[in-house]
């Protein structure tokens, strides 16, 4: 509460309201009249319903609904909107996939929800939920993985695979041949785990009919105009008739980024039932029910001509899609150029493959694809430095496009506008000492330990999609006591946003930051907006917003001019005052002023848009470096530096903040986290006894810094850094780690780097 914040603190302005409680999340706002939903879930991976009955479930105490499959196909809801479009490149069959709001026969993936149980209470809920009579059919056998998709049982029968989508860029026959002449090739098999964001603010909803007879959800979103869109569509009816609200978030790094069963299921009950419906997940149901994320596998190769010159890149990209093939999954496809990296190489080519398993859906995680296309670079080109006996630094330093040869077109889809690779690896090694390593390896060598060295040169594209960038809006209000009200078409879910925003709108109109109110998360106060994902927030948001300051404080001048009785173009503004210079006896006019002289009711408030014209590159180096107990297998952190092109830097502690977490959510994969089934597709590591999540001992001491160089594709010069610190993590700690490693013996070893996997690993290299 921006009342309670001292003129000397100079962190984000929504921390206090955090950190002292007075937080507006979803589940904070429930109204008092609002039943209560509980899921009844599937307890298998893969079978046929032959029974489900609910009598005893409706004629329980407190139960007002049971509502299954054959109750939202009365009412024409029986599926999810398709939004994907599969495509064989390779001429096999496509399949697409509906999702059914509640599965009524086959079942795909543990955890479907088969029947909504609604009642007075959570617990009349969960009680009668007890009371279900399921009859079901499990399949002899489930798609796990992969890695047998193609003779594996069918997660669609009728079907002639498991391959859902299969795409192709490049040529891969001239690949082939370039390799075919090259000096020397490093083949590299990778398998990037299957994990999902593990959220602080678990998935939350409320359905409800709001005063104007509106179907709304309220709902812990980063996208509440997306969901705005596809519940219309669900519904069929017009986008007027529709609300979304997403209040505070508490974290969402893609998996909340679109419309869920759960979201459309309360609305639909609410509208059924003309009353609010709540429903809340606990964790062990976020682990069946939230998106997964990653758990992409594959090969590739990379050649080297004799001198150390890349010649060329091939990549074959296994995804594993989950049981539903969607738009978020296939999203994938465009940071695929994001293998390209900061490097010249003249010729790649890709395959990839989308499989469909008896798992949860796969979707966006901070990142997504980012992590993976620098991952399997990245981790190339240390194999080719060990194989080659040449420096891994070196080998990279060399192959990097130089600044001058900005703009740069990858030979994979991405056109780089600006940047300089060279300096920022150089800081980067100079900041981490990496001329001294050698001799902090003998160090630890002395005290029994293995030392290993890291690095990554992450570049992203951010404010996407790629070729279809579109616009964010915003609106800027002065109110008739005066006060300023930034309402942007971007969500903040954490990331310090309303800090940023505030910040910006208080140095252009010259107000204090007491007089600015921040308000997001309501498709009834936007004709429209992207919300967050992409780290396009503040490069495309942000922008909008400084397009409708400029278009505010002209607004501003029209009013005064009037007033003051001079042209527009002679009226001076300064301090947060409109005065006409050449009649300085005439009282400056103040933005309370400009208000009472707007003509319209509730003060004067203009709309600003921004089109970027291209997306942007965010890109950096990170060093890493690890020491491991050989005894117990544990890695440790020793140092992890950063250096960071995120273009203009608008506020560096949240740029910072921003980088801190990014890394840790890519250490905590590379070291831990994963999903883990048994045969009969049982999630295994379903709770955080068993799901290995960080904790803050974990961590090294994150050394960042920033060089800029603004990017000329927004008003801003801003690159966007809201996944930038996961996008080289992965790779920078799984290098350190194998290069610790290989000097003990081993040659190659995938994450999760655990300390039972790590000690296997280093035990078998002793035989």
């Amino acid at each position: 509460m921006n009342d309670q914040i001292s003129p000397a603190f100079k962190g984000r302005v929504e921390d206090i309201r955090f950190v002292s409680g007075h937080g507006q999340f979803t589940a904070d706002i429930v109204p008092k009249n609002a039943l209560h939903a509980v899921f009844f879930r599937s307890p298998v991976a893969a079978g046929m319903v032959t029974g489900l009955d609910c009598s005893a479930a409706r004629a329980a105490g407190g139960v007002v609904a049971v509502l299954t499959a054959a109750d939202a196909a009365a009412d024409g809801v029986a599926n999810m909107i398709w939004t994907g479009g599969p495509v064989r490149e390779d001429g096999g069959v496509t399949v697409d996939s509906p999702r059914p709001l509640l599965s009524g026969a086959e079942i795909r993936h543990l955890g479907e929800p088969l029947a909504m149980i609604i009642a007075t209470s959570r617990q009349a809920a969960a009680d009668a939920a007890e009371l279900i009579d399921l009859q079901i059919e499990a399949a002899d056998s489930v798609a796990l993985s992969v890695e047998n998709m193609l003779d594996g049982p069918l997660v669609w029968p009728g079907t002639t695979d498991n391959i859902a989508s299969l795409h192709r860029q490049g040529n891969r026959d001239d690949i082939d041949a370039i390799l075919a002449k090259s000096a020397h090739v490093s083949h590299f098999e990778f398998d990037i785990s299957k994990i999902t964001a593990c959220t602080m603010e678990m998935r939350t909803s409320i359905g409800f009919i709001d005063e104007n007879g509106k179907s709304c959800v309220t709902t812990s979103a980063q996208s509440p105009y997306q969901l705005h869109g596809e519940l219309a569509q669900l519904f069929g009816i017009s986008t007027d008739e529709v609300r979304v609200i997403s209040p505070d978030v508490g974290g969402s790094f893609g998996m909340k980024g679109a419309l869920y069963r759960e979201d459309a299921l309360v609305v639909w009950a609410a509208r059924r039932l003309q009353k609010p419906v709540f429903w809340a997940a606990d964790r062990g149901e976020s682990f069946l029910s939230d998106e997964h994320a990653r758990a992409v596998s594959g090969t590739a190769s990379l050649g080297l001509d004799k001198d150390g010159n890349f010649t060329a890149l091939w990549v074959d990209a296994r995804i594993d899609a989950g049981a539903y093939l969607s738009r978020r999954t296939k999203g994938l496809l465009n940071n695929m150029g994001g293998v390209a990296g900061q490097y010249k190489t003249p010729a790649i080519a890709t395959q990839m493959s989308f499989f469909f398993t008896n798992t949860m859906q796969t979707s966006p995680y901070r990142g997504f694809g980012r992590p993976e296309a620098t991952y399997v670079i990245e981790r190339l080109i240390d194999q080719a430095a060990r194989e080659t006996g040449r420096d891994a630094l070196a080998l990279r330093q060399q192959n990097l496009v130089s600044a001058d040869a900005m703009p740069y077109q990858t030979a994979l889809t991405f056109l780089y506008d600006c940047g300089d690779f060279p300096r920022i690896v150089a800081a980067a090694a100079k900041n981490a000492d990496y001329a001294g390593f050698a001799e902090r390896r003998k160090d630890s060598e002395s005290r029994g330990l293995l030392r290993g060295i890291g690095i990554a040169n992450p570049i992203e594209v951010a404010g996407g999609p790629l070729k279809q960038v579109r616009k964010d809006i915003a609106r800027i209000t002065v109110r008739p006591d005066g006060q300023i009200v930034i309402t942007p078409g971007l969500m903040s879910v954490g990331q310090g946003h309303e800090t940023a925003l505030a910040r910006m709108a208080s140095s252009r109109l010259g107000v204090d930051m007491d007089d600015i109110i921040y308000e997001q998360g309501d498709t009834d106060l936007l004709p429209s907006g992207r919300g967050s994902g992409g780290s396009a927030a503040t490069v495309i948001g942000g922008a909008a917003v400084h397009v409708a300051l400029n278009e505010f404080v002209a607004a501003g001048k029209s009013i005064a001019a009037g007033v003051l009785g001079c042209e527009i173009d002679h009226v001076a503004f300064d301090a947060g005052l409109f005065s006409n210079p050449s009649n300085m006896t005439q009282k400056p006019m103040s933005w309370t002023d400009i208000a009472a002289h707007s003509n319209a009711t509730g003060g004067l408030s203009v709309l600003g848009e921004f089109l970027p014209p291209d997306v942007t590159y965010p890109n950096g180096c990170h060093i890493c470096e690890v020491e491991i107990d050989p005894a117990t297998g544990k890695v440790s952190f020793a140092d992890y530096v950063v250096v960071e092109d995120v273009g203009t830097v608008l506020n560096a502690d949240l740029v910072e903040g921003q980088m801190h977490g990014g890394i840790a959510q890519g250490i905590g994969q590379a070291l831990g986290e994963i999903f883990k089934f048994d045969e009969t597709g049982q999630l295994i590591s379903g709770s955080f006894m068993d799901y290995q999540m960080p904790i803050a001992a974990d961590f090294p001491n994150f050394r960042v810094s920033t060089i800029a160089v603004p990017t000329k594709i927004n008003p801003l010069g801003a690159k966007g850094v809201g996944e930038a610190g996961t996008v080289g993590a992965l790779a920078a700690t799984m290098n350190a780690v194998v290069d610790a490693m290989a000097s003990a013996g081993v040659r190659a070893f995938e994450m999760p780097a655990t300390p039972h996997r790590v000690w296997q690993a280093l035990q078998g290299a002793k035989q």
